[in-house]
């Protein structure tokens, strides 16, 4: 069976995340929403995304494919439920999506609400979480990393751990090539999963859950406090808590990051910090730029949402709350505004449009530094997000 894993209306609320991925490739847990997936359908899957996305998250269609949402967080009974799904089928609960069983020509030419009319609606009954905002990658990360831990670790058995270490508990899973020396690692409060050729440097302390990607990093006396995932390749030093770093960023020097997300490509400063709570500790409003709006979250903890590539100097002071778009450069004194739109270069003194072509040579720079090359698809990705958030960064 051919799947593919679509995006509903909820993309609009993962900007700026979303200008460059689909919701499936967002972070929670050990693994993306595709991972997930993958795991349950044993095969690779593919996207129906954004279409100035799929050049980079392709769609690849057969004879029957198995449509499932993106957004909506695998169980077995779920999937047991989709691949029970007849051809003509969809399976619906209240006015969602779930999935639905269609020929290539529907796979081709998919459209929720036609679909959703010319199909046999099967109601799901069941218990469904989805990632439905921003906050809720690191607001469900807890939960998440305790269901990825138990399947990830299933069935395999753990590096041993060097006895340099201070362990607290017994839910920690090392694996292959991953260097731990001389830190406190307490998994009573959460499991511990550090990946393939990861390294916990000296003197860190970490509480759990923890989820560290292959090749991530905990530079020296790095603070963790769970639920926290460090992506693969990432960099992290200072103090983190319930935070969510998708992969190859940087947070490498002292300060502190909370109930925040952070996209691919980004690098903060030395002594950067955000705040997580108000003073006045009221609930935290965040700025939805699909909505073009302030909206409620429901929080009283909400941080740092930044997206792809964005940057910050030395010493930067996020406000609560703070949304931070694609390629972003921030520096200064004094706390910028709490949206910073795409392609801005400032801090709270002033702030003007961050030129495409800098922006662009910056991120091959970037790029190669990982033995990456910054393709014609990525310049032209940077070119529709510089052109669609235009009227947002001021003039």
């Amino acid at each position: 069976m051919n799947f593919i894993l679509f995006d509903d209306e909820r993309a609009a609320n993962f900007l700026p995340l979303s200008h460059t991925r689909p919701v499936s490739e967002m972070r929670c847990g050990i693994w993306t929403m595709r991972e997930k997936w993958e795991r349950f359908c044993s095969v690779p899957v593919s996207y129906h995304c954004a279409q100035h996305l799929q050049n980079h998250f392709p769609k690849e269609t057969a004879e029957r494919n198995v449509l499932i949402n993106g957004a909506c967080f695998p169980t077995a009974d779920l999937f047991g439920k989709i691949v029970e799904l007849k051809l003509g089928e969809a399976l619906t609960q209240g006015n969602t999506l779930i999935a639905a069983h269609v020929n290539e020509e529907q796979a081709i030419n998919f459209s929720i609400p036609e679909l959703v009319l010319n199909s046999t609606e099967i109601n799901y009954d069941g218990e469904l979480d989805f990632l439905d905002n921003t906050w809720d990658i690191f607001s469900k990360n807890d939960a998440q990393i305790r269901i990825d831990y138990q399947y990830i670790t299933r069935g395999k058995k753990s590096q041993p751990i060097s006895d340099t270490n201070t362990i607290m508990g017994n839910d920690i899973f090392i694996e292959e090539g991953a260097k731990v020396e001389a830190a406190i690692l307490n998994s009573t409060t959460g499991p511990i999963y550090i990946g393939r050729h990861a390294e916990i440097m000296e003197g860190s302390v970490v509480r759990g859950p923890l989820a560290m990607g292959d090749h991530a990093v905990l530079k020296l006396s790095t603070k963790i406090y769970g639920a926290t995932t460090i992506g693969p390749g990432c960099k992290v030093g200072g103090e983190v808590n319930n935070s969510v770093l998708f992969q190859n960023s940087s947070k490498a020097h002292d300060g502190f990051l909370g109930n925040a997300v952070i996209g691919e490509w980004c690098n903060l400063g030395a002594d950067t910090n955000n705040s997580n709570l108000k003073n006045n500790y009221d609930e935290v409003k965040i700025w939805s730029e699909g909505k073009g709006t302030f909206v409620k979250t429901a929080l009283q903890f909400c941080g740092l949402i930044m997206g792809d590539h964005s940057k910050c100097g030395i010493n930067t002071m996020f406000n609560t709350g703070t949304v931070v778009g694609v390629s972003a450069n921030i520096y200064g004194g004094g706390f910028p505004r709490n949206f910073i739109p795409s392609f801005s270069w400032g801090g709270s003194a002033s702030m003007m449009e961050y030129k495409l072509d800098k922006a662009i040579q910056t991120a091959t720079k970037v790029f190669a530094r990982r033995k990456r090359e910054f393709s014609k698809e990525d310049a032209q990705l940077f070119q529709h997000i510089f052109e669609q958030t235009q009227e947002q960064r001021p003039k």
